[in-house]
């Protein structure tokens, strides 16, 4: 099959499809604003481990330079939700009439986004459970054991694009399925990040550490029956809905060392995705006319958690009385 793909977003998660693709022989190329990781990755190549296995270095190509690449027939968005919106803006000179654009990002909302810049015939929604973090600079550690990806049309139809790119990932060791029932996929993922991701970054806890406390057990389940319920309201077909089943699959599928994204946000100091997780779930509920306190607390929480890192680094970066920085 031979088809261009550009990975948007060099992060931990696109860096992992982009190495898989490339080793699978797949014309792939991995698109970053970092100038200094991409020419990190051009000169020593992206050190890559898998499942806890002796690590190998993967030549996979990227860039920065927009202007420089050719055009693409695929492009999978793995950027924060926060970068959406100028992440596919930047791609637009690379898009084909016909290309299409993947998202599969967490929350809910980034493919209303994308359509408005590339329009809806060019969408694919999808899901993954692939796992990867960053370990070090140009070092990922990814977990693919038991994880799955599932990518379908918002029309619920079944094309030939979906199994064309259902048959690329699963070439490059990606298990990947398609569905005619994509907005409940990405519901379902949305119920886990739901359950682990607020928490985790309020508490500081990995998720090993979440299963072991009662009281966060009960309030993630009054979120998630909010969520569920959100679901319900606005016709959404889910998979799962027994709220301890999706407490426990999060369990199953992760280490008990390993970080939510969204406290590896905090920890980073970076802007999280709790608009798009539990935000979604607030916003959503108000328009369909149904309370959702513990995911507004949740929110809130969050929220008070960035604003307060941004008062310490607006600080951290005041002069002193002799004209220096504060140490």
């Amino acid at each position: 099959m031979g088809i261009k793909v550009a990975v948007v977003g060099a992060g931990a998660l696109g860096s992992a499809f982009a190495a898989l693709l490339f080793e699978s022989g797949t014309d792939v190329v991995l698109l970053s604003e970092r100038k200094d990781h991409v020419e990190l990755l051009v000169s020593q190549g992206l050190e890559v481990s898998e499942n806890a296995t002796e690590s190998r270095i993967v030549k996979v190509p990227a860039a920065f330079d927009i202007n420089a690449c050719e055009a693409v027939d695929l492009a999978i968005v793995l950027v924060k939700s926060t970068q959406t919106a100028h992440a596919v803006e930047r791609i637009l000179p690379i898009l084909k009439p016909n290309s299409a654009v993947l998202s599969l990002q967490n929350g809910v909302g980034n493919e209303e986004i994308i359509t408005d810049a590339v329009g809806e015939s060019r969408v694919i929604g999808g899901k993954t459970y692939v796992g990867s973090v960053s370990t070090g600079p140009g070092q990922i550690s990814i977990g693919l054991a038991g994880k799955t990806t599932v990518i379908g049309e918002f029309d619920g139809s079944t094309s030939t694009r979906i199994a064309d790119i259902s048959e690329l990932f699963n070439r490059a060791r990606i298990v990947t399925h398609a569905t005619t029932n994509i907005l409940g996929a990405i519901w379902d993922k949305l119920l886990v990040n739901v359950a682990t991701g607020a928490i985790s970054a309020i508490t500081g806890l990995p998720y090993g550490d979440l299963y072991q406390i009662q009281e966060i057990r009960q309030t993630v389940f009054r979120a998630v029956d909010e969520a569920i319920e959100v679901a319900d309201s606005i016709g959404v077909h889910l998979s799962i809905r027994d709220t301890e089943v999706i407490w426990n699959n999060a369990k199953s599928r992760l280490a008990p060392d390993f970080k939510a994204s969204m406290l590896q946000s905090i920890e980073a100091c970076q802007p999280t995705e709790i608009d798009v997780i539990n935000g979604a779930v607030v916003r959503l509920g108000n328009r369909y006319g149904v309370p959702t306190p513990v995911n507004q607390a949740f929110v809130a929480a969050v929220k008070g958690i960035e604003w307060r890192q941004r008062l310490e680094n607006t600080r951290s970066q005041k002069p002193n009385r002799i004209g220096g920085s504060v140490d």
